[in-house]
């Protein structure tokens, strides 16, 4: 599209691998976005970045493991820090844990806090300040429809994710003024490798192409959206919140989503 803003503009794409962060990767492309791709997986990376180039995308990746709190300043060093100006930052990296909680791995909960939490914010002080001096940049920040209210056997990812959301909407406002975007996506079950990181079959009939929701995604960062729902059930689900209790909504979670092995 060269009529998009995003054109021309270098991209940067955490998680960028699998999943909502390949879609977005593609979309960004279909916008005329160059793309700088990182995660763990050097090979998919390898893979990914042969595709655009094949395209007549420019397109490098940094091999990064965001559970490592040295790795948002190997990505910057790598990029910005390497006189390469990222007009355009998707902090997409994330992963969960399905379970009860006190059965589960404490080091896979405590990476969802490092990876979605700690990461989004390590990476976005090293990049916000920098569209701010240029007054141009646009930040997109993957939250969870999961954010809208606590979600059993998913508790430590749900809770990491109104994080998300609300470190992004609070930045929004602060950085509006200098000309720089932060646009929220809050997803729900999405086409995805989540699940099976996560370790569940959970809402196998019910997700939503990937690319489906990176097309609203970018859709919406370019317009200047604070928030994108990409599907009608998760904009139910967050409407709801605003009228029935959340313990009422917690409760009758908690009985749809607990394992069946449990007592």
């Amino acid at each position: 599209m060269s009529g998009s803003v995003f054109n021309g503009k270098w991209a940067l794409v955490t998680g960028a691998s699998a999943g909502i962060g390949v879609a977005l990767a593609r979309e960004l492309a279909r916008h005329g976005a160059k793309l700088i791709l990182t995660a763990r997986r050097a090979h998919r990376l390898e893979k990914l970045a042969a595709e655009f180039s094949a395209l007549g995308t420019e397109a490098r990746i940094v091999v990064a493991d965001l559970n490592d709190p040295a790795a948002p300043q190997q990505i910057y060093d790598a990029t910005e820090g390497a006189n390469l100006t990222i007009d355009i930052l998707i902090n997409n990296a994330g992963l969960g844990q399905y379970g009860a909680f006190c059965e589960g791995s404490v080091d896979q909960e405590l990476s969802q806090v490092r990876v979605n939490c700690e990461a989004v914010v390590r990476l976005s002080r090293l990049f916000v300040p920098r569209m701010v001096e240029r007054r141009r940049g646009w930040m997109l920040v993957v939250a969870s429809t999961a954010s809208y209210q606590p979600l059993p056997y998913y508790t430590t990812y749900a809770a990491t994710k109104v994080f998300d959301r609300f470190f992004a909407q609070g930045l929004a406002a602060e950085v509006a003024r200098h000309g720089v975007t932060v646009t929220t996506l809050c997803p729900g079950p999405t086409e995805s490798e989540f699940f099976e990181v996560a370790r569940t079959r959970a809402f196998d009939r019910r997700r939503q192409p990937a690319d489906e929701v990176a097309r609203l995604a970018i859709r919406g960062l370019e317009r200047g959206r604070l928030t994108v729902i990409p599907n009608l059930t998760g904009h139910a689900g967050a409407l709801l919140t605003r009228f029935i209790p959340v313990g009422f909504i917690v409760r009758a979670v908690e009985r749809v989503v607990r394992p069946k092995n449990s007592q």
